[in-house]
């Protein structure tokens, strides 16, 4: 008794530290409390080109990215079934998509994946976000050095906000972002 009222300070911080390690989602609801909205790029627009991306449609038609840019804002995620901090903010992405689908397109894009892994993945969880594999180079401007990355672009494919990590997409301060900016 007297070894817990002398350690509990530390005995409190390993239950915390464990919390956030072992719940799922609890990490990414205390980092969307602390950060809300990661990084907004300021004045940074990929080029028409670099756009010119083949897509193979995994659960949506075929397509190509300069298709998809068009009078709305593109939620483009780059992710792979192999990485799981890209499995777990997929939940946060569906509520998202469910919600926000006819203000925003989405285009995610699975890599290093192969096709039959991804179906499998999407059918397991019962998703319909839009995926895609990229069948042409990715310009360096948007290929990912992480994963998941995932970047918010406006119409004339200005980076309004890139982020290099998973999130909950679904927190208020991202509705907000989105509804904020499909006003204009």
């Amino acid at each position: 008794m007297n070894f817990i009222k002398k350690n509990i300070f530390y005995l409190i911080l390993i239950a915390v530290f464990a919390a956030i390690t072992f719940v799922p989602g609890l990490k990414l609801k205390i980092r969307d409390l602390f950060f809300p909205i990661a990084e907004i790029e300021n004045a940074v627009t990929i080029p028409e080109y670099d756009f010119d991306i083949d897509l193979k449609g995994i659960n949506v038609p075929d397509n190509n990215l300069k298709n998809l840019k068009k009078d709305r804002l593109i939620f483009l995620n780059f992710w792979g079934t192999w990485c799981p901090p890209c499995r777990e903010e997929w939940p946060t992405i569906q509520k998202l998509y469910d919600s926000q689908k006819d203000k925003v397109g989405f285009v995610l894009i699975a890599m290093q994946d192969k096709e039959e892994d991804v179906k499998k993945f999407l059918e397991k969880n019962n998703y319909s976000v839009p995926v895609y594999i990229a069948q042409s180079p990715i310009s360096d401007k948007l290929l990912p050095k992480v994963f998941p990355t995932t970047f918010l672009l406006n119409q004339d494919g200005r980076i309004l906000l890139k982020e290099d990590a998973s999130k909950d997409w679904n927190s208020q301060s991202v509705h907000d972002f989105i509804n904020n900016l499909s006003k204009h």
